[in-house]
């Protein structure tokens, strides 16, 4: 590779920041939970979830107090429903499943400690494909759990995500109402 000038290697650097942000990558934003929706407790059907635990240490991360067993007043994001399914998607030429797509789904809501919905009950899928091909049973098993292991990592994301979309739209809409009732007191 040639010697380039300091000036061309800079210019070079500058103008390859410039189309990155004219592509319109940026990097995603933590979750922000508002102080009056902490603390928060997780609800699961089964209390060993394994998704369960990922969310909360995933809202732990994001600032979010956990609630203890005695208080009384908190956020309670509910898990309602955990699904998982195998369906298979190619057959060998002995009819044996040879290709499947692992699904999993949840259904949750998040509610104050007031009872108010927050984010209504909503259903988030995901779904990824592996091979398992039926001599294979041993490579079947750990590729499926690892995928396993991968969806509830998504799936934790894929719904705090969701959860903090609705909690951006919610704020300008308190932010307009305070706005506007307060705008006829100045009028007067």
């Amino acid at each position: 590779m040639p010697n380039l000038p300091k000036w061309f290697r800079g210019a070079g650097l500058a103008t390859l920041v410039l189309l990155c942000s004219a592509c319109g990558f940026h990097l995603r934003n933590a979750i922000v939970v508002p102080p009056e929706l902490t603390p928060m407790r997780i609800v699961a059907p089964d209390p060993y979830s394994p998704l369960a635990e990922s969310l909360s240490e995933s809202l732990q991360r994001a600032g979010v107090q956990p609630a203890t067993d005695d208080m009384e007043q908190a956020t309670t994001l509910q898990i309602l429903s955990e699904r998982w399914g195998d369906t298979p998607i190619s057959i060998d030429e002995l009819g044996r499943a040879q290709e499947f797509s692992l699904r999993y789904a949840v259904i949750f809501a998040l509610v104050d400690a007031e009872g108010t919905i927050v984010v209504p009950q909503q259903a988030v899928e995901l779904s990824r494909d592996y091979v398992a091909p039926p001599a294979d049973s041993i490579g079947k098993t750990s590729e499926r759990e690892l995928l396993a292991k991968e969806l509830r990592r998504e799936m934790s994301t894929a719904m705090l995500r969701r959860i903090g979309a609705a909690l951006l739209s919610t704020q300008p809409k308190a932010d307009s109402k305070a706005g506007a009732s307060a705008d006829p007191a100045t009028v007067h």
